[in-house]
């Protein structure tokens, strides 16, 4: 991969695999990335390691190092190492090796941003990695499908029950490490690099679990709305069974609309292939004040996957093809423009493929 000139100062909030493809475009655009990653995981070994040792949930965390670190020498070898996992049924069969490097160095430090740049240095991280927050969040939804009566409300509560529901998640909410009443604290640092930011991305990836918690943190969410940046939303190439299941293109948009109905957008990337009706995908965006880029962005062979290369491409012809400077537009008007969008995309929610 050739290296890029510096670059625009860039940003990108999410978590897990989508937030790994992202950045890795990203570093084919330009060499200052930063990364914000979602904290509420609580499957599998960093759901383990959140519940024995009260820490930040590491995976999603590591995940993000490992796509920033340094291809050659050394980075390269402790990046393979961060992604090892163990074998075997004991204490330890599971567990990601780098998982437990962010917990023990969590356990010595305390601060999860001192441990994520001394683990950057380790890496040879090419750029940033921070936390969203500070502390560990839980995700509750409001899911319906799950009784007789399509339209009764449960509530359910976790990343993973959320990312599995067999029902249809209509609405999330963020609790602090107190529960429910505590609100979410965003990390200072992150905060700071969204404001000081030229490009902002959201997405892909899992939408209400990695994607929509970062718009539910009030500092993030007062950030996004009063920085400088352009923000750009990439979106899915397929719906995700659980969270997404039966969501069109323009639909993952609404749900955005209606978490975050002031924020405005100026770019949204999808693949060609994966919008049957690009209309509705453009109405929907410009419900967002955004303009719908739609281009090849899935890996050959394998649709349900963005390849970094054409992405890294989207994002530059959507950054090229936004003006230097556009007015903000009232809270009211984004209201309106939303209610518009809804109206027009409520009929487009029949599954993609």
């Amino acid at each position: 991969m050739s290296s890029p000139a510096v670059g625009p100062k860039a940003v990108a909030l999410g978590g897990g695999r989508g937030l790994h493809v992202t950045l890795t475009a990203l570093r084919r655009v330009t060499e200052d990335v930063t990364a914000v990653v979602t904290v509420a995981d609580d499957g599998g070994s960093s759901g383990r390691l959140r519940r024995e040792l009260g820490l930040l949930p590491p995976g999603d965390l590591r995940k993000a190092m490992v796509a920033l670190a340094d291809h050659d020498g050394a980075g390269a070898l402790w990046a393979r190492l961060f992604q090892h996992r163990f074998g075997g049924t004991g204490a330890l069969a599971g567990h990601a090796i780098g998982n437990l490097v962010l917990a023990g160095l969590l356990e010595q430090l305390g601060d999860p941003v001192a441990v994520l740049e001394e683990a950057g240095r380790l890496l040879g991280v090419h750029g940033r990695v921070l936390p969203m927050c500070t502390e560990p969040l839980e995700i509750e939804a409001d899911v319906t499908g799950l009784d007789d009566d399509a339209d009764v409300v449960r509530r359910i509560r976790g990343q993973v029950a959320i990312a599995t529901t067999p029902g249809r998640v209509q609405r999330i909410r963020l609790h602090g490490p107190g529960g429910p009443g505590e609100p979410p604290r965003g990390c200072a640092q992150a905060v700071e690099a969204v404001l000081g930011a030229d490009v902002v991305l959201l997405g892909p990836g899992s939408w209400f679990t990695s994607v929509l918690p970062h718009l539910l943190v009030p500092e993030l969410n007062e950030a996004l709305t009063r920085t400088a940046a352009k923000k750009v939303v990439v979106l899915n190439l397929v719906p995700q069974p659980g969270e997404t299941a039966g969501f069109s293109p323009e639909l993952h948009l609404d749900v955005l609309c209606e978490h975050a109905p002031t924020l405005r957008v100026d770019a949204v990337i999808a693949d060609v292939d994966a919008v049957p009706v690009p209309d509705r995908l453009r109405r929907a965006a410009a419900a967002l004040g955004a303009a719908a880029h739609l281009s090849p962005i899935a890996l050959a062979g394998s649709p349900d996957r963005h390849d970094p290369v054409a992405l890294a491409s989207g994002i530059r012809r959507a950054l090229d093809g936004l003006p230097a400077a556009a007015a903000e537009p009232s809270s009211t008007t984004l209201l309106e423009q939303r209610e518009r969008g809804q109206r027009e995309t409520r009929g487009g929610d029949e599954p993609w493929r």
